[in-house]
């Protein structure tokens, strides 16, 4: 392998925590940003379990490629295993990306696993807005990580109506 690249599709996208020599938008095909897995440490507990994302099967989902330097990749890679797979709710796999200018790549990505008892599936916005409402982790809030999410990719202009329906629904019961 002469290029090792990361793809981010969350929080990687705006807060790698790695040293990286470049970074480009990117397109996978075959998978989606959702917000369908239960966060039972960071953004909630296993009793009051959050939701944080996941990068789930179909449609395509644009976000962030970073190459890393060769000799950074164990670093690299020892710091994403401890990050993404604190409960093994992710699989690590290599997905094929498009960069601008045609440009085709493979990288590492977490995909969410299905068959794990965190794994949401498809939720209704409004169940969703509840969930993320009245859950908290060890990293804060489970609204803020919603808030934060969707102005990170609103900065990078990147929509995610779904997102957004939960948010405007989180924002409705903060008024309640």
């Amino acid at each position: 392998m002469d290029e090792f690249w990361v793809f981010g599709y969350g929080s990687l996208m705006w807060n790698p925590g790695f040293e990286f020599l470049e970074r480009s938008q990117a397109l996978v095909y075959g998978y989606r940003r959702s917000l369908c897995v239960h966060s039972w440490v960071h953004r909630g507990t296993q009793q009051n379990p959050g939701l944080v994302l996941g990068l789930d099967r179909g449609g395509s989902c644009r976000g962030i490629a970073f190459r890393v330097a060769l000799e950074r990749r164990d670093e690299v890679m020892d710091y994403l295993r401890a990050r993404e797979l604190v409960t093994n709710v992710y699989l690590e796999r290599h997905v094929p990306l498009s960069l601008p200018g045609r440009r085709n790549i493979k990288a590492i990505a977490y995909i969410v696993d299905r068959d794990h008892a965190q794994y949401a599936g498809a939720l209704d916005a409004s169940v969703a807005a509840r969930t993320v409402h009245e859950a908290k982790g060890r990293s804060g809030s489970n609204d803020a990580y919603v808030f934060n999410t969707l102005s990170h990719l609103k900065e990078m202009g990147i929509r995610d109506h779904w997102l957004e329906r939960v948010a405007g629904e989180v924002e409705r019961l903060r008024a309640v």
